[in-house]
């Protein structure tokens, strides 16, 4: 009697423990099929951001992320929404990032809830130019996200930081941007 009693609880404590909760532990182990197929969708959205971006086109890539957005630069300058994004961005994507070519690659994702994601995101990018026209260094580093599942089931990114790990000198604003809008808060 002893012995069974003893094997139901080795029993109980391993299924607790697999499950994570005895732990509280975020429950993102691969084994939930939703979960598996959010991470692909994941995929699909941080590709199609790279893509967007890489067709320098600013109103496409303002739409991969949600409307109320939040983008920190590797500066720390806060842009907000996708109307600031096009605003911020539409002079440089025309200028010294218009022969940029962009890369990325998910490194990880931790669902927060069902519909919410952290995501690290390993980015790379070649032919951003100075304003005089020089090639500036490949940047590399992290885009930092948190993107949201929408009703369709596709992924938004909700909000993006910037981590850059190449030393790259700050970029003034373009002609017709407010004075300050790419330097730190």
């Amino acid at each position: 009697m002893r012995r069974l009693w003893l094997a139901l609880i080795f029993t109980a404590g391993v299924a607790i423990l697999s499950s994570g909760v005895a732990m509280g532990l975020p429950q993102n182990s691969s084994a939930g099929g939703g979960q598996d197929s959010d991470r692909v969708a994941i995929e699909k959205a941080v590709q199609n951001y790279m893509d967007e971006w890489n067709k320098h086109d600013v109103h496409a890539v303002a739409m991969t992320y949600t409307e109320d957005c939040d983008f920190v630069n590797n500066f720390g300058t806060l842009t907000h929404g996708r109307a600031g994004m096009e605003a911020t961005f539409g002079p440089f994507m025309t200028g010294v990032y218009s022969e940029t070519h962009q890369t990325g690659k998910v490194r990880t994702v931790r669902f927060l809830k069902p519909d919410v994601a952290a995501v690290d995101v390993d980015w790379e990018m070649t032919g951003a130019k100075n304003q005089d026209g020089t090639v500036r260094p490949t940047r590399k580093g992290i885009h930092s996200l948190i993107m949201t599942k929408q009703s369709d089931g596709s992924w938004l990114i909700a909000v993006m930081h910037v981590h850059e790990f190449t030393n790259t000198p700050q970029l003034s604003a373009p002609p017709g941007q407010p004075v300050g809008s790419m330097k730190k808060p």
